[in-house]
């Protein structure tokens, strides 16, 4: 047997549903009551894929007539109306929502309370015995999803340094879009469900291969490590300590939710490292583009804009789609913003016989003006955003003759999503680098 032959063997095994199904059992996650005896009796039995299955399964093409999960049939298992069998449906997000189970009974139910706003669709219940591992690794996800992006990259930029905040961002949007449009590429579906427990299937509808929760938790930890080594005083086991637990946390957390086999989080994290290997180096060249170059906002704007309209000719509707424009258009803002503010002398940065900056003393006032900035800043992030959103997806529908009475349907079309996103979020990622500091220095608590 070659080389090539073993390795196809191990991908194979290594993105069987079984081993997913394994490790949730493992940390307490049942298949929910619901499920027939027959199906979780054959969970463990179902065979192995096959290696000539491995590409050919995940190419199937969505069926007309609105928006489908990608991949074969055994990965679209959904729950019947009466509660009796099937997997997961795709589409829904993971929840908190938690109830007791019978009386006597140790383990509790869980399930999802927020329904997919494009999709409609809702998760079902599942036992839950481990409750502490439940809430490690919802956490753990967490840190893969839009609400922590939306807090964690201002609070870079506001607080702590914005040169990492900026820097910060480029290579998150760099990995994550790459992520998206490699799974585009290669297309194979989510572990099937069953035998896998779905905790989160809010991104169900995307393809799986790489896992991009795991490329952004792999290059946000090391990215911070690399980037503020160096420029401030502090001792690197500190960082080679943070990477590892962060980037295992978020990995693990995606098994365990059961969104990904053990191969997607591999290769997310091998492709990561690959990634900042080829283009770290040339962060600091891009981020001094982004903010002295004369035609810098031009250049900006015309380039993400053409990544997004490529993504979207990757293959057919899923919620990637939206993420992706997101992604572009909040990079395409953040690197406006600090060209904007660069330029009339908002941004100040030390002199290089000062490095690596010492920590500041943490003082009441110090800790005071951040949660007062941070509060401020994210109230005028989600004004600013929901203003926006109210005004593109009308606009959209109507220069594109798109009818706008079911908004969900409305923004399963590119000529909605992509201005409806791009726009919305270029505008949160340009009031992030410049409306905001302006409004915090002219306020006086910059």
């Amino acid at each position: 047997m070659s080389l090539w032959q073993r390795l196809a063997q191990l991908a194979c095994r290594l993105q069987e549903p079984q081993k997913v199904a394994r490790f949730q059992r493992l940390c307490g996650v049942e298949a929910p009551p619901s499920r027939s005896p027959e199906a979780r009796e054959d969970e463990d039995a179902e065979a192995p894929l096959a290696a000539d299955q491995l590409g050919r399964r995940g190419r199937q093409s969505a069926a007309p007539g609105g928006p489908q999960p990608p991949g074969g049939e055994r990965n679209q298992c959904r729950a019947k109306a009466d509660g009796g069998g099937g997997g997961a449906p795709n589409g829904v997000r993971n929840g908190l929502a938690a109830e007791r189970g019978p009386a006597g009974a140790a383990p509790r139910r869980a399930g999802s309370l927020r329904r997919n706003s494009l999709t409609g669709e809702e998760g079902e219940l599942v036992r839950v015995s481990n409750w502490p591992l439940y809430y490690l690794f919802w956490f753990g996800t967490e840190l893969g999803n839009e609400l922590f992006y939306i807090l964690f990259f201002p609070f870079w930029i506001w607080n702590l340094d914005p040169l990492v905040g900026r820097r910060l961002v480029i290579i998150w949007v760099l990995v994550m879009y790459l992520g998206q449009c490699t799974k585009d590429i290669i297309r194979w579906p989510r572990p099937a469900s069953p035998p896998v427990v779905k905790l989160e299937v809010f991104y169900n509808s995307e393809y799986s291969m790489p896992s991009t929760h795991a490329m952004s938790g792999t290059a946000i930890p090391i990215a911070m490590v690399l980037l503020t080594y160096g420029r401030w005083q502090y001792p690197l086991l500190y960082g080679l300590i943070l990477i590892p637990c962060w980037s295992s946390l978020v990995c693990i957390s995606r098994i365990y939710m059961g969104m990904h086999s053990i191969l997607d989080i591999i290769a997310g994290f091998l492709y990561t490292i690959l990634i900042l290997a080829v283009f770290y180096p040339f962060v600091d060249t891009i981020d001094h583009f982004n903010q002295t170059h004369r035609y810098a906002p031009l250049t900006i704007i015309g380039l993400h804009l053409a990544l997004g309209i490529f993504s979207f000719t990757l293959d057919t509707w899923s919620t990637s789609r939206g993420d992706t424009a997101e992604i572009l258009g909040s990079g395409a803002g953040v690197a406006c913003g600090s060209h904007v503010s660069y330029t009339l002398g908002l941004i100040l940065e030390p002199a290089l016989d000062t490095l690596p900056l010492a920590r500041p003393p943490v003082t009441l006032t110090l800790v005071g003006k951040a949660i007062l900035r941070t509060f401020v800043g994210m109230a005028f992030v989600v004004i600013l955003r929901d203003i926006m959103k109210k005004i593109t997806i009308p606009l959209a529908c109507r220069i594109f003759n798109i009818p706008c009475d079911d908004i969900r349907k409305a923004r399963q079309h590119m000529e909605v999503e992509l201005p409806y996103r791009y726009i919305t979020y270029g505008m949160v990622g340009f009031s992030i680098t410049f409306l905001i500091p302006y409004m915090f220095s002219f306020i006086g608590i910059s």
